[in-house]
Parts: C-alpha cells; structure tokens; sequence
C-alpha cells in the first residue's frame, strides 16, 4: 500500500535547525512542515525569531507545549497520603510533604512544571528536560496522530557530529519504527557551514549569537559553559532572577528542600553564586578586571 509521506522539520531557534529546514526548502522537499517545542525556557528573542523564519520562508511552524498538570496532581495525591500518615513508600516526611504541596502547583511553564513534578532540575546525568519537553511533545502531540492518519514521517533533524561524541555515534539515517524515520542530514556539517546556509538564503541567524550566546534554547542551558553564563547574567540579568525564582519554588516543591539549576559544588550554590563564579578568572579566586570594564552592548558573536 501506498503511504503519503511528510516531511517534518524539528525548530529550537539555533542555527542548525534554521539551517535544516533552507536545506529541505532548498531541495524543494514536497509536504513539509516544522515544528517548535516551546520548553519555557527559551528568550523572548528565540520566540521572536522562530516568528521571523514562518515569516520570511513561508512555511507553517507548528508550536507545541508539554503539560504536567496530570503529573503534578498525581504527585499532591501522594503527598497528602504521607500528611496523613498512610503507608507510603519513600523518604518523605510529613513536614517536608506539608512545605512541598504549598508549592506543588501546575504553573502553565513546561519547563518549572517539569521540575515541580520531578523535584530537582535536569542534569548532564538526568537530562529528563529534551525527553520530556521536546521529543515526547513532537511523538505524541504530532507525529502519532498524523500517522494515525496514514501517513509516514520522515524527522529532519539539525544535528551535528562536532557538537558531542554522542552527536557524532548517530547515524545519518535511521528507522525508529511505528512510520517514523530520523533523518540527519547536516551531520557532517561544520557550525560555519550552518551560518553560510543562512547568508546563501538571505536569512538573519538567531540575534543571540552575536550577544555571547554559544548556544540557542533554554536560557540558560544545563550545559551552559562558563563564558556564556557571565554573559547572559551581563546582558539579561531578568533571566538569572527568573532562574532564582524557580530554584526557591522547585527546592521547596522537593523531597530535600533545595534544587538548583546547575549542580552544587566548589563555584557556588544556586544561580547567583555561579554567576559571581562566571565572573573570575581562572581558578575561580580573582575576578577577571578586563571584562568589567567592557563594552557589554558589543557584539561578541562567537
């Protein structure tokens, strides 16, 4: 039997996906479509930029959200059972579990609901947040249905095999079942070739890289390194009160009592503390003088 075939192109913001989807456009790839996972952990500028590629290149992004409003509730239920002292399994105790449901709430932020759900923030260990907040969204949201429908879906993906060891061990091509097929087809792109497809097609990369920003999605990333965290802390210093915000709120939601963004050790605990890190030279002992007097409106593209 025939089964019509679409083509779907997974947006972040980033300069790879962007360079994906004028790849697909390029090769006049027939019933195409994108999709943007909004994790709520993105800039406001990432969300103005995923507005200008529909824009500019004429082709419908699809945006989804993830909703834990089940899981939150299911995780009150079981907070109010070790209130009343029922049997139940795990280190919760009822004081602890009192201060937790007053901040287990569904907040309509996928990426805070997530980590009220899961009473800790994602790791280099535990990265729950792309699972939870873009793969799963894209699966069932959309690809499920549409294959539901009859059809087949090929999954353009922007990834590269500089970025990670684990990136470079993927294949270009492959079959994941139930109608689905990953494809790669920028894998053995350099990041310079990413921003050339941009300039060969007239298209502007995401603002944030020329604001210090090495890498576009959440705001900030777990992998966040050193240089950028100075910068975004310089630059929006909105988003690093945001961070400590949702760090008292998931640390309270939590069996511990405490949850940060960026795991605790030597450079600090909680937000604000790494970012007087990202300030230091090396060592984390002096503070690097030379940026501090910088211009910080500068372009620092890297």
């Amino acid at each position: 039997p025939f089964f019509p075939v679409i083509n779907i192109v997974s947006i972040s913001g980033g300069k790879d996906s962007a360079a994906t989807l004028l790849l697909a456009l390029e090769q006049n790839v027939s019933n195409l479509l994108a999709v943007f996972a909004d994790t709520g952990n993105e800039h406001e500028i990432t969300y103005e930029y995923v507005r200008y590629l529909e824009d500019k290149l004429g082709v419908p992004i699809i945006w989804l959200k993830a909703d834990f409003t089940k899981e939150i509730e299911a995780k009150r239920k079981r907070l109010f059972k070790v209130i009343r002292g029922e049997n139940v399994r795990g280190k919760w105790t009822r004081k602890r579990a009192i201060r937790a449901l007053k901040h287990t709430h569904a907040t309509g932020n996928p990426f805070l609901d997530l980590c009220i759900w899961k009473g800790r923030f994602p790791s280099t260990k535990a990265r729950f947040c792309s699972t939870e907040l873009k793969r799963e969204v894209i699966l069932y949201k959309l690809q499920f249905p549409l294959i539901d429908q009859g059809y087949k879906i090929i999954s353009w993906q922007g990834v590269r095999a500089d970025e990670s060891p684990d990136r470079a061990k993927l294949p270009i091509s492959d079959n994941i079942g139930d109608g689905i097929t990953n494809f790669r087809p920028i894998h053995k792109w350099s990041a310079q070739d990413c921003f050339d497809m941009h300039f060969k097609h007239h298209v502007e990369p995401n603002p944030l890289y020329k604001q210090g920003m090495g890498r576009v999605g959440c705001m900030p990333c777990i992998h966040c390194n050193k240089a950028e965290l100075r910068a975004i802390a310089d630059r929006f210093p909105k988003e690093i009160d945001r961070i400590q915000y949702w760090e008292r709120k998931v640390g309270a939601a939590s069996r511990r009592g405490s949850a940060t963004l960026f795991t605790s050790d030597k450079r600090g605990h909680g937000i604000k503390e790494l970012v007087e890190w990202s300030k230091t030279t090396r060592g984390g002992k002096h503070y690097d003088l030379i940026p501090l007097t910088e211009d910080q409106s500068a372009c620092s593209s890297v």
